[in-house]
């Protein structure tokens, strides 16, 4: 207090603009000293949980609109789009990405999910598919044993041209009143149905063994049907015109030297065409059983060329038991077919090793060895005709000893 009486408090509330009233109003919005310090915590004194309260509504009080303006669609204001820099004008586009690479887990889960497709069938659906296969090759087997019926008398002449070439003067003799007629007009055709038939057959043996393969085993279905049926084919066309004529030529002009008097019927020289024929044609099915064998990775060319001289002893055993006479001649001639389409076994296995290790073929030396076999087959041909006086002829075997 002064010493006239007043109080200094009073003199600077009587300052103009300094009333109480005037203290005490503020600006609207702001927030006085004391308040403001009572009012905010210590920052010791905030939980993390405020914290993130606070901050996670900071943006969306912010972000909204004025009573004045529109309201934005929710999914615009919410959603958060990314935008990439436009390129420059005159830049090419940047490449695709490449894709990413194939694990073999991929394709062992599709084989896997294929093998229990295949694992379906039960062994009821296996029996009615087989009935089905036997069914339709049985239909095209009888829809052309009709049609080579029509032809019964000319497949007798074919089925007679082998028998009168081997040895001429031995006649063809019918024991019994039936015995021609079930051989022109049953057997014969019914044989050749058998072979004129083999794409349709092979065809039906593929249809019922595919259920049971891979989609990547699947595409030899054409490969396998025209190997297989051209070699049957094949094998036959083989004995009619070399192995049953050398066979009946050996066996008839042994017979005569002896002067045995010949009387030869017409079913005992059936079941030897037949033998020979259907047999001829599954030996040459030898080369299509070595690719699947190599397919399977079962063997391999270098193992099959390691024992080649085993399998040469097993083939001249086979063709000995197989042969309808004990002849050698007869023997031979079943044998070496068999050794050569062994070795072309092995030739077509090579080329599947070639395809699967993703190597070339050697055209080159394949051609430099096809021209040295054709060479060596002529000289030994100039040798015997020139030094050893044989004769060339028109017919098999081409080449004839002197004097015939």
């Amino acid at each position: 207090m002064s010493s006239d009486g007043k109080d200094p408090r009073d003199e600077q509330s009587s300052e103009p603009g300094a009333d109480s009233g005037q203290e005490r109003e503020q600006p609207e919005g702001s927030v006085s000293r004391d308040d403001s310090v009572d009012s905010k915590p210590p920052a010791a004194e905030e939980s993390v949980d405020d914290v993130s309260y606070e901050y996670a509504y900071d943006d969306e009080e912010v972000d909204q609109p004025d009573d004045d303006q529109p309201e934005a669609p929710e999914e615009e204001s919410t959603a958060l789009t990314t935008t990439d820099p436009e390129p420059a004008p005159g830049t090419p586009p940047p490449p695709p990405p490449p894709p990413p690479p194939k694990l073999a887990s991929d394709d062992e889960d599709g084989e896997d999910e294929e093998e229990g497709r295949m694992s379906r069938m039960s062994f009821l659906d296996h029996l009615g598919e087989l009935r089905t296969r036997i069914i339709r090759m049985l239909i095209g087997v009888v829809v052309i044993y009709l049609a080579a019926l029509v032809f019964s008398p000319e497949l007798f002449v074919i089925f007679r041209i082998p028998f009168d070439a081997a040895y001429p003067g031995v006649q063809l003799a019918q024991l019994t009143p039936t015995e021609q007629f079930y051989i022109q007009y049953i057997k014969l055709p019914l044989l050749a149905s058998v072979f004129l038939g083999a794409p349709w057959i092979t065809l039906q043996v593929w249809g019922f063994i595919s259920p049971g393969l891979y989609k990547r085993e699947r595409r030899y279905a054409v490969p396998f049907i025209f190997t297989t049926a051209l070699l049957f084919i094949l094998g036959g066309l083989f004995c009619y015109f070399v192995a049953l004529r050398l066979a009946l030529g050996f066996l008839l002009g042994l017979a005569a030297d002896a002067g045995v008097q010949q009387v030869i019927s017409l079913t005992s020289y059936y079941n030897m065409f037949f033998n020979l024929h259907v047999g001829m044609g599954v030996v040459f099915q030898m080369p299509v059983v070595i690719f699947f064998f190599t397919l399977m990775r079962i063997t391999s060319p270098e193992f099959l060329l390691r024992n080649s001289r085993y399998a040469i002893l097993l083939i001249f055993l086979a063709a000995a038991i197989i042969t309808p006479t004990p002849d050698v001649v007869t023997m031979l001639t079943f044998a070496g077919p068999m050794v050569l389409l062994y070795y072309a076994g092995i030739a077509a296995s090579y080329l599947i090793v070639l395809r699967r290790d993703e190597r070339k073929f050697p055209w080159g030396i394949f051609a430099l060895i096809v021209l040295g076999l054709l060479l060596l087959a002529a000289a030994g041909v100039s040798v015997m005709v020139m030094g050893m006086d044989y004769q060339l002829i028109q017919r098999w075997p081409f080449i004839v000893p002197p004097g015939q």
